[in-house]
């Protein structure tokens, strides 16, 4: 069975920060978000981002001159978060910033003793092998 959050969170990163607000990962999100504008706003010209020019043509103008090696950078982060953000929805359960686990469906914390995410009524337990079979 393919899982579609991985694949949703993967897609969504082709514009870099949203897969990860979509995880509700806040911080990774502007993290991803802040390279990818300061990347771009590194190799910019000046005259694509002083505000003189629409930001079509900015974008247009950004684009056609771009070296290769450039064009590698931004293309290579944009993958990175892609692969973060996939890998993110795939891992199972999650944990809080301050070490408290989370329900790998709806990012609620979880109550340790229950087999189940209260808050969404998700079955957390994993089938043993001869469950499976």
């Amino acid at each position: 069975m393919v899982r579609k959050r991985p694949l949703i969170a993967a897609a969504l990163s082709l514009y870099p920060g949203l897969g990860h607000a979509y995880l509700r990962r806040w911080l990774r999100a502007l993290l991803w978000f802040g390279l990818v504008v300061s990347a771009v706003a590194f190799v910019a010209p000046e005259a694509a981002l002083d505000g003189s020019v629409g930001v079509f043509e900015g974008a247009q103008m950004i684009s056609g001159n771009l070296s290769t090696v450039e064009e590698f950078a931004l293309v290579s982060i944009l993958g990175f978060s892609m692969l973060d953000a996939y890998l993110l929805a795939e891992h199972g359960e999650r944990q809080s910033d301050d070490g408290v686990p989370t329900c790998p469906h709806c990012g609620q914390e979880l109550d340790e003793d229950l087999d189940f995410c209260h808050w969404c009524t998700s079955r957390l337990d994993e089938p043993t092998e001869e469950e499976s079979v």
